[in-house]
């Protein structure tokens, strides 16, 4: 069996952190149905609140009403289980997504897209723990070294992400495409070297094309103290997607998975359908902005990946962004979580 993970007082009987997804796919459903489960269950900040009434008039309003929801929704479903939010730190309004987060009892907050540097602050005097997403020995250092310079904070869990994980990635397309998970375990191992010079118990967790026991295993024998899943909980009845969006993943190919450029600068794993393709002849025309991203131009922008997200939320598959992780297809079939833990828990495949 595996070992539980402790994150300050916290404890997670299994060390599985379930990923955030956005737009639209892990929130209060899946997020609640993998903390019943023993794991940490984790709510995407980004867009919570696309199919809220008066989103179109004022996100930020819909965003911040719908995030609170699905979190007291998240926790009623938890059964006493642990509920994170990841909040990227690209996403205007930064403070207020972490406030709504803190105000509604999350237990955790995840942050990446960027080195949450001023987090420390805006959680100061709560209970809510922190845990930034690292892709490199350098980032990791500059962070733990500013929080404890600036705040005397220590991280609460650190997240590791490989070039293997879905959504937008921390590295450039030919290092998504080409740098294997085995390449990438020494920058693993320094990452873990750093945290133990700055934390004794602050447990690091690795993310990016795990599927299975043996590849958890795997970066456990490492030293980390478990593993982030995102793609694996797509394709259950809890997850928050749409039917269309589940079936996207259990129809995906190897060779439907690729590296797009993303309008917010990084680039995406994502499925290679009608959308992605046409993408290459003409920019798409974007009729309203909902502010989502610092720093990004509807100008200049080829697509508003507000718009693509939902688009494939709502099940309209070949009209949106699918993002996906590198293992996508080995999924076939619609499962539960449960079931999933189950395997998972007791039974190395």
């Amino acid at each position: 069996m595996l070992k539980s993970l402790k994150i300050g007082n916290l404890i997670a009987q299994i060390p599985i952190v379930q990923g955030g997804m956005g737009v639209g796919i892990s929130l209060s459903k899946l997020a609640g149905a993998v903390a019943a489960e023993g794991g940490v269950g984790v709510i995407s900040a980004a867009q919570p609140g696309f199919n809220w009434d008066g989103f179109q008039n004022n996100p930020l309003k819909a965003n911040l009403e719908a995030l609170a929801h699905h979190i007291k929704q998240a926790k009623e479903r938890a059964k006493g289980g642990i509920i994170g939010v990841n909040i990227m730190c690209a996403i205007n309004h930064y403070a207020d997504y972490v406030k709504c987060a803190v105000e509604n009892k999350a237990d955790l907050i995840i942050s990446g897209a960027g080195l949450p540097t001023n987090l420390p602050a805006l959680v100061k005097d709560s209970a809510v723990k922190i845990a930034p997403i690292v892709s490199s020995v350098k980032a990791t250092s500059i962070l733990l070294k500013l929080w404890d310079k600036k705040f005397d904070k220590k991280p609460d869990m650190i997240v590791v992400e490989g070039p293997k994980a879905g959504g937008h990635l921390g590295f450039t397309k030919t290092e998504a495409e080409e740098l294997g998970c085995a390449d990438y375990k020494e920058e693993v191992k320094g990452i873990l070297r750093e945290v133990a010079m700055h934390t004794e118990d602050a447990p690091t967790i690795f993310a990016g094309g795990i599927y299975n026991r043996v590849d958890i295993d795997e970066y456990m024998a490492l030293g980390c103290a478990g593993v982030q899943m995102a793609s694996r909980f797509v394709a259950t009845e809890e997850c928050d997607a749409s039917e269309n969006f589940k079936q996207a993943y259990i129809s995906a190919k190897t060779e439907d998975i690729t590296i797009v450029k993303s309008p917010v600068g990084m680039p995406g794993r994502a499925l290679n359908n009608d959308f992605i393709k046409g993408l290459s002849s003409a920019k798409e025309k974007i009729e309203q902005c909902s502010r989502c991203i610092r720093g990004c131009d509807p100008k200049t922008i080829p697509y508003c990946i507000t718009q693509a997200l939902i688009n494939a939320a709502l099940g309209k598959t070949n009209e949106g962004l699918i993002f996906c992780g590198s293992l996508v297809d080995r999924i076939k079939e619609i499962t539960t979580v449960k079931k999933i833990f189950g395997e998972l828990q007791y039974a190395p495949t």
